[in-house]
């Protein structure tokens, strides 16, 4: 369980204020780190915030918590503040220094045990800024803790063009470095009545009551923690600063971090050459030309090897297909896919795993201009086969499909995710939380929706059907076309079974594609989705 060490002194009257959210808007990004069990801290100096599930806050004792919140808060404005805070609600036990707030009690069957959407609203609402340190204290379950972590990263963003000075009479500038340390502190499950372990999590019952964390498993909540922030900083960087040439920047930082050799990069005219026609043709009107990344990890003797193909628009207008003034806005996060699979790649490799592991970034800019592809244009992909393009603005799936074409041909991955904000219609079909995913293998389905409640990026499974949702895309000149003919005909399944058409109907690995397009962002902000799922869905 997670724990920020945010308990702040309590005034000695035995009174609880109601917690008001007051944002303090920040340009300093804060140092998110991680730590098992709690230290001594001053919340008149030291904000902490204290949150979990009301069941799991009511297992602490004053003991447990004093050194976060004395001399300010006494053990009587503690029990008054559990009681406040029982029915999931919120409260300040010290003015602007102490808080704690509980989880939502229930969940549904589709959420996920961690009520990690609801622990990031608390989390970023819940940030003072002004200090130079913080504390979060987590209280929970181990088995939730990794998606708790992964939450509270996501509530921290990174990027930001803010200047520090702050205008005559507001709140003084944030410190020039800031440090969030969240301390964990584990509890035993408590099983409901009727609720099964399977229903819980996933079968696995050997963690039930297990209530202490390893250095390593400390490092490792640290490493996917960072990695999600790391893919949700690219996807919010506007697409002047986070281009096609910055990425292959911090793919090559990631190799170096983890001593691997120097990404492969295909760019350019040479993407034409070897026959890559989706992803030249999507970004050849673009000032950067378009380029495959990859990135690979091998360990001698594998007997599987696994790749992550990610979408990575920098930026894109719809191409002559534009996009409405409404719709274009935004367009910077249609790279999402792409950092999540670098980001994914780095944790993953950090772990020193024995499969072979790659990570595949399809980078362009869909763009308007002289060279831009033409609805009618006819491409050759590197499957072979011929697409006819009848909307410019259906990219994302030309790119991947010379993507996992590569990752199946030239790295010989027997298992292949591709991960892409591909489209509009997911948020339709799947909503603002759920990633819409598509699988030719039943059991690679099912891991990864538990893989999404484990990690707390949920994930729904969409009908595989080929043979009722390709035909949307018969062309009668080429072998297919790139949009679907009906809109209303389970438009993201058809968009994933395009992508599966060039590796084949008859491939006999596994392929899984997972379209991110609205869990990818709250509100303006990138998540850094699928950094944590691919991780949890792909563990040792």
């Amino acid at each position: 369980m997670l724990i920020f060490n945010i308990l702040p002194k309590l005034v000695t009257t035995v009174r609880c204020y109601p917690l008001k959210y007051a944002v303090c808007r920040m340009s300093t990004a804060a140092n998110v780190k991680f730590h098992y069990g709690l230290t001594t801290s001053d919340p008149e100096t030291q904000p902490v915030l204290i949150v979990g599930q009301a069941t799991h806050l009511n297992t602490l004792t004053w003991q447990d918590v004093r050194c976060k919140l004395e001399p300010r808060v006494t053990e009587e404005v503690w029990q008054r503040g559990l009681t406040v805070v029982s029915g999931g609600d919120s409260c300040e036990l010290w003015p602007r220094g102490a808080s704690l707030a509980a989880l939502p009690a229930r969940r549904s069957r589709h959420a996920a045990p961690s009520r990690g959407h609801a622990l990031s609203k608390i989390v970023k609402n819940n940030q003072r800024g002004n200090a130079s340190e913080e504390f979060i204290v987590l209280v929970c379950r181990k088995q939730d803790v990794l998606a708790s972590a992964v939450a509270i990263a996501r509530a921290v963003p990174q990027y930001s063009a803010r200047t520090d000075s702050a205008p005559l009479g507001s709140a003084p500038a944030p410190p020039d470095k800031r440090d969030l340390t969240v301390e964990i502190v584990l509890v035993a499950d408590e099983k409901r009545e009727g609720e099964s372990d399977e229903e819980e999590v996933g079968g696995v019952d050997s963690v039930l009551l297990e209530t202490t964390l390893s250095e390593g498993e400390v490092r490792t909540l640290q490493r996917v923690a960072d990695m999600t922030r790391l893919a949700a900083r690219i996807t919010d960087t506007p697409a002047n600063i986070m281009n096609v040439d910055n990425i292959i920047e911090e793919a090559f930082a990631v190799a170096k971090s983890l001593n691997i050799p120097e990404p492969t990069v295909i760019r350019g005219e040479e993407l034409l050459a070897r026959g890559m026609g989706g992803l030249y043709g999507v970004g050849r009107a673009a000032a950067q030309r378009p380029a495959l990344v990859c990135l690979s990890h091998r360990t001698p003797g594998a007997s599987r090897a696994l790749a992550w193909v990610g979408k990575g628009i920098v930026y894109d207008t719809g191409g002559l297909s534009i996009k409405a003034r409404s719709s274009m806005v935004g367009m910077k996060g249609d790279c999402g896919g792409a950092a999540a699979a670098l980001g994914a790649f780095a944790a993953f490799v950090a772990e020193h795993p024995d499969i072979d592991v790659h990570a595949v970034l399809c980078l362009a800019e869909n763009a308007v201009g002289p060279h831009a592809t033409r609805p009618d244009d006819i491409h050759r992909l590197y499957s072979g086969r011929t697409v006819e393009i009848n909307n410019t603005d259906a990219e994302g799936r030309l790119v991947l499909s010379d993507g996992v074409v590569y990752a199946q041909r030239d790295l010989k991955a027997d298992i292949i995710v591709d991960i892409a904000t591909l489209t509009g219609a997911q948020g339709t079909a799947t909503g603002k939380y759920h990633a819409a995913i598509v699988s030719n293998c039943g059991v690679l389905e099912r891991r990864c929706v538990t893989a999404g409640q484990r990690a707390g990026e949920l994930a729904h499974a969409l009908p595989y059907a080929p043979e009722l949702h390709f035909p949307e895309f018969t062309s009668v000149v080429a072998d297919m076309k790139n949009s679907v003919a009906d809109r209303n005909n389970a438009q993201p399944s058809c968009a994933g079974l395009f992508v599966l058409s060039h590796l084949g109907f008859d491939f006999r690995g596994g392929w899984l594609h997972i379209d991110m397009a609205a869990p990818a962002h709250s509100g303006e902000r990138a998540t850094g989705y699928g950094v944590a799922l691919l991780n949890v869905l792909f563990v040792q």
